[in-house]
């Protein structure tokens, strides 16, 4: 197949491409426009003057291939008047949207450009039985330049990218009005490519400008395809088809080879459709939208929005994901006190401008997030619609979770809270619990001393008083083992005046444990019931001793602090049921849980071994230390 062969067959196959396409063009317009809004009048002008230039040339062709006379002149100042307009609406796209002297006059410029174009190619058609017109093609040549030059210093608010997208279309436009003047036909098939078929070009900068995600995947993808499909079906012809069929025909011609090697073109072509089609979808998606992968997006996000703590940061944080990843210049969200079965909305709710993605929590407040002001006519298609269901219910479940553990971790407080109080509750009963019966024996022995041994009735008037003052005191939850033993002294000083010789005392303390904290109030119950149930029932009274010591059980350290005496013994019932027994055993529950323990043992004819047990913190024991 020779040069002009080539140039032809690129112009033919150009033009029914150019007619496929923007029939494509059109009908994606009117089908899709917004119910409330009409179809956008320079997609509508760009598909009918795109329409036009390429039935002229297929026309022309068709015309000059069957002979039936000389192209009429009407027909091709129709088809070249469509053509000349098309720059003007690629910079009316360029300013549309800028509200700027500039912008007005450079869009009158260019409509005043193919106006006049068009013009002189229905004189020379009319008047001269000519077209197209070479005074027309050298104004749209000119004029294209300067309105380029234009928009290049005027225009300067633009991306360097969208600048590089428009240039390089109207310096396209501008080479091909230079060829259409030459009136060269055929030189070559490049060249005629670019001549002939500069209008795409034209098109795709208008949807890319204004409408690059509007019509993305309604019409670039199928675009793209179509254009892959056709290049390769004209390369399989062009290098394939061609020099065997030319082979074939110098030897020997056989009609059913010929027509079984295009069918099998044919056949080949279909199968590397999908393949193609893909191309065009990753072309798309990845260079011309740059899309953002929404499975990784899910990824990530579910990492991110563990990390964070509150409802708050959770919405925050999808709304800031949300906002580059759909090109939304606006992310909100806001509380609902509304499921989706009482609104009867689906999850997902969008129109052409906004979106509204319902996040289902199982519990009110619900929530949602609007995306307003979508970048570059943006319209939601079916897998980025996907894409915010998974993100709602993703968000919906974390929040659940944090509301699960906010709800979790206010009950511990509130127990914890409850047990402070009950603890303390416990330590107003032991304070208010010492034993009336005591106090009025103290009180009767000091009358008694009064009267007997008045210094010693004053001394021990004054060791009550000091008693009283540091139960009446203590209010922390804890104090010192030091602290404890003082007040344990103070109470043993009173009975010792009421038994005098009879009760003996012996306290083994290392003073390095001293400084160890232990609970308030829960020792003295121990010596007290070592008095009363144990000494004071025997006639000749008895010793009362008192201990301390550290122990290892299980890599735990313990203390164990252990009073004995040599009284009676006490009763199971005692043990069992006692006030203060059961007051020390629910506070070490609640401060140590199962670490600690309190055992009584009555050891046998030697009196009553009461044994407390508690884990001490190493910063305790080397603070004592």
């Amino acid at each position: 197949m020779n040069t002009f062969n080539s140039a032809s067959l690129i112009n033919l196959l150009g033009s029914t491409l150019g007619i496929a396409l923007y029939f494509l063009l059109l009908i994606m317009v009117v089908r899709h426009r917004s119910a409330k809004q009409k179809s956008d009048y320079l997609l509508l002008a760009t598909a009918g003057l795109g329409i036009l230039w390429n039935f002229g040339e297929i026309s022309v062709s068709i015309w000059r291939d069957f002979g039936i006379g000389t192209v009429s002149p009407v027909l091709t100042a129709f088809s070249y008047s469509a053509l000349g307009f098309l720059p003007s609406v690629v910079v009316h796209s360029i300013w549309r949207n800028a509200e700027t002297v500039w912008g007005k006059v450079f869009a009158v410029f260019s409509y005043l450009l193919s106006f006049s174009a068009a013009v002189f190619h229905f004189q020379s058609a009319l008047f001269y039985n000519a077209a197209p017109s070479s005074l027309a093609l050298q104004i749209l040549t000119y004029g294209s330049i300067g309105l380029l030059l234009g928009l290049l210093i005027f225009n300067y608010r633009q991306t360097l990218q969208k600048k590089a997208v428009w240039a390089t279309t109207l310096l396209i436009f501008v080479l091909s009005t230079l060829h259409l003047n030459s009136h060269i036909e055929g030189s070559s098939w490049l060249i005629e490519l670019i001549a002939h078929q500069s209008s795409l070009p034209l098109a795709l900068v208008i949807l890319y400008q204004d409408y690059r995600f509007a019509f993305a995947d309604l019409f670039l993808k199928r675009a793209l395809s179509l254009i892959l499909l056709t290049l390769t079906a004209f390369g399989l012809y062009t290098f394939v088809a061609s020099p065997i069929l030319r082979y074939h025909e110098s030897h020997d011609r056989n009609d059913v080879q010929a027509v079984s090697l295009i069918i099998i073109l044919w056949v080949a072509t279909a199968l590397i459709y999908p393949i193609l089609h893909n191309m065009a979808v990753w072309l798309v998606d990845k260079i011309i939208l740059q899309r953002t992968n929404y499975e990784n997006l899910g990824t990530e996000l579910a990492n991110k929005v563990e990390e964070k703590d509150s409802v708050e940061q959770v919405l925050e944080l999808v709304c800031g994901e949300l906002s580059p990843a759909l090109t939304a210049n606006s992310v909100i969200w806001s509380e609902v006190y509304e499921s989706l079965n009482e609104t009867k909305l689906p999850s997902v709710n969008f129109t052409p401008h906004n979106a509204e993605v319902f996040i289902p929590t199982t519990e009110s407040p619900f929530y949602k997030i609007n995306l307003k002001d979508f970048s570059g006519g943006r319209h939601l298609l079916s897998d980025e619609v996907k894409m915010l269901e998974s993100v709602g219910l993703l968000t919906a479940r974390r929040i659940d979770a944090l509301r699960v553990t906010h709800e979790r971790c206010e009950q511990e407080l509130r127990e914890q809270e409850f047990s402070k109080l009950a603890t303390e509750a416990q330590l107003s009963a032991l304070r208010a619990q010492i034993n009336p019966h005591f106090l009025f024996n103290a009180l009767t022995t000091i009358g008694y001393l009064i009267q007997t041994a008045p210094d010693k009735a004053f001394e021990t008037l004054m060791r009550l008083t000091q008693l009283l003052r540091g139960v009446l005191r203590s209010t922390a939850e804890f104090s010192t083992l030091e602290e404890e033993l003082k007040l344990i002294q103070s109470y043993l000083e009173i009975e010792r005046a009421r038994f005098e010789e009879r009760l003996e005392v012996q306290i083994d303390v290392p003073e390095d444990l001293q400084k160890i904290r232990i609970p308030t109030l829960i020792l003295q119950p121990l010596v007290e019931n070592a008095i009363k149930h144990g000494i004071s029932k025997v006639k000749q009274g008895g010793l009362v001793e008192i201990s301390a010591k550290l122990e290892t059980k299980k890599d735990k350290v313990l203390l164990t602090l252990t009073v004995f005496d040599t009284g009676i013994g006490v009763s199971q019932d005692k043990i069992s049921n006692g006030v203060g027994l059961n007051n020390i055993k629910h506070r070490l529950q609640n401060y140590y849980g199962n670490s600690a323990c309190l055992e009584i043992q009555n050891v046998e004819s030697k009196g009553t071994k009461a044994e407390l047990k508690f884990p001490v913190s190493e910063i305790e024991i080397e603070k004592s230390f």
